[in-house]
């Protein structure tokens, strides 16, 4: 393990021409301190929980005095938001420390988020709220947890520096980590301003750093975008089989190594709603739960824009035209693990399909019924509760509940092993809203101890963790419409 001051920074992204961004320092809350570290996170640096305790970990973190090898840098980005071209973004209440190499020789992204404003702030303060600040830590590892690729949160600086958004709210930083934070957006920043030469210096770099089989190889910029197609088909077949809605997906939230970015107004799905709006700014819904897939597809077809300059358009067709096949097989092999199936059958997305609409009929809640369905009995005329008593008309159920039983029969399943299985991939946990909300209430009042209880269960959202068993519920009636936007 190695001391803070023992961390090798490889800053190739700062190394990248200057319109790629500028380099400034963060602006640094005069009364930072952490409030919470995540463990697992600084085991990928090779840091202990120790050093995070240091003054100087905050100090370096929050900006009051980078380690020397940093090289803060501002990224310059684009990006379609909901819908429409907006030319010139960038990180602009963010920055990239730097970009630290372990001892394994991973290299993973500090970025600094709430450091205050940049050449990209847009008449912004460039700050974070402690709300947003707790919301994208703890969804971070929650995703992490379920195996989904996403940034981590390192850990929350806090502060009593007041932050003005809709009303007065608490300042914090969020330092959060990646192997990179390029975006859709960037390589779209460069095309709309026609500097094509960028456009292959970024592709080149990201190649080089994340993709390094295609490097130098012939034909490497087609098979770059088709390989990130494929990795955004499973990140959102991933998402859906969760019931996760991220909320925000303009082209610069879209990361282009496939990572879950910029959580904002995300929710897990309570009651199954397959036309989930989770950001009440979304008026029109476009970023609807059942809608992710296709704006999966569209936001491609803006990166294949952006990338026209490298590979020709039959390139980008083809490249495009790999997205829903994987996209369908990615989901499909979530579905059939969620139902303890061993074989893949021509019913199955029928099977599927059927239960969704009688989940939606009868508001189940997501994650509790996949849950409990690990102890569904297969034998004729077993008694189907828990299930079936999260059905108004259990008769429904009963109608699915009987094709199924069939299902499990004709591969010759056997309940025991299918429990083990179903309990591997249906978790227990996820961050509800209404749970998020009550580790931000406390935190407001500066007890951030649910903050780091959370933090453990769900990093291991499968297990039982009977001491926090409330988190497992249904939401109580306060926590059922919590209003999330752009802000959160």
């Amino acid at each position: 393990m190695a001391t803070l001051e023992q961390l090798r920074f490889d800053n190739t992204y700062a190394r990248l021409p200057a319109g790629f961004g500028a380099r400034v320092h963060p602006s640094p809350f005069p009364d930072a301190k952490l409030v919470s570290v995540n463990p697992a996170a600084l085991k990928l640096l090779d840091l202990t929980p120790e050093q995070a305790r240091r003054p100087e970990f905050v100090a370096a973190m929050g900006g009051e005095k980078p380690l020397p090898d940093m090289e803060p840098f501002a990224m310059v980005y684009a990006g379609h938001q909901f819908g429409v071209y907006v030319p010139r973004l960038g990180d602009g209440r963010a920055l990239l420390l730097g970009e630290v190499r372990n001892a394994a020789g991973a290299k993973w992204d500090l970025h600094l988020k709430g450091g205050g404003p940049t050449p990209f702030s847009r008449g912004g303060d460039g700050r974070a709220v402690l709300r947003s600040t707790i919301r994208e830590y703890l969804c971070g590892e929650a995703m992490h947890g379920l195996g989904i690729p996403t940034t981590r949160g390192l850990g929350i600086l806090g502060s009593q520096a007041p932050v003005y958004r809709e009303a007065v709210e608490t300042g914090a930083m969020l330092v959060r980590m990646a192997p990179s934070h390029v975006r859709f957006g960037t390589f779209e920043f460069f095309h709309y301003t026609e500097q094509t030469e960028h456009v292959a210096t970024l592709a080149d770099h990201v190649i080089t750093e994340h993709f390094p089989h295609l490097a130098g190889q012939e034909g490497r910029y087609a098979r770059f975008y088709t390989e990130v197609v494929e990795r955004t088909a499973r990140l959102i077949a991933q998402w859906q089989a969760v019931g996760f809605a991220h909320g925000v997906m303009n082209t610069d939230n879209m990361s282009i190594l496939g990572l879950t970015l910029d959580y904002g107004p995300f929710g897990f799905l309570d009651d199954f709603e397959p036309g989930f709006v989770c950001n009440h700014s979304d008026d029109r819904g476009r970023y609807a739960f059942d809608q992710q897939p296709r704006i999966g597809l569209w936001n491609l077809a803006c990166l294949g824009e952006a990338l026209l300059t490298l590979i020709s358009e039959d390139e980008a067709r083809a490249a495009l035209a790999t997205y829903q096949p994987a996209y369908n097989a990615h989901f499909m092999d979530r579905m059939r693990a969620k139902l303890g199936l061993r074989e893949t059958r021509d019913e199955d997305r029928e099977l599927v399909s059927d239960l969704f609409a009688r989940m939606a009929e009868a508001h189940v809640d997501y994650t509790r019924f996949f849950r409990a369905l690990g102890h569904f009995a297969s034998a004729d005329g077993a008694d189907a509760r828990p299930v079936r008593d999260m059905f108004p008309t259990p008769e429904g159920f009963d109608a699915w509940a009987g094709r199924y039983r069939a299902r499990l029969a004709a591969e010759g399943s056997v309940d025991a092993e299918r429990h083990a299985r179903m309990t591997r991939v249906n978790p227990k946990y996820v961050l509800r809203n209404w749970v998020a909300q009550e580790a931000i209430s406390r935190a407001e009042a500066g007890d951030f101890s649910l903050v780091d209880r959370l933090l453990g269960v769900l990093s291991d959202p499968f297990a039982e963790h009977p001491d926090a068993e409330s988190y497992a519920a249904a939401p109580p009636a306060w926590g059922r419409h919590l209003a999330v936007s752009c802000s959160s």
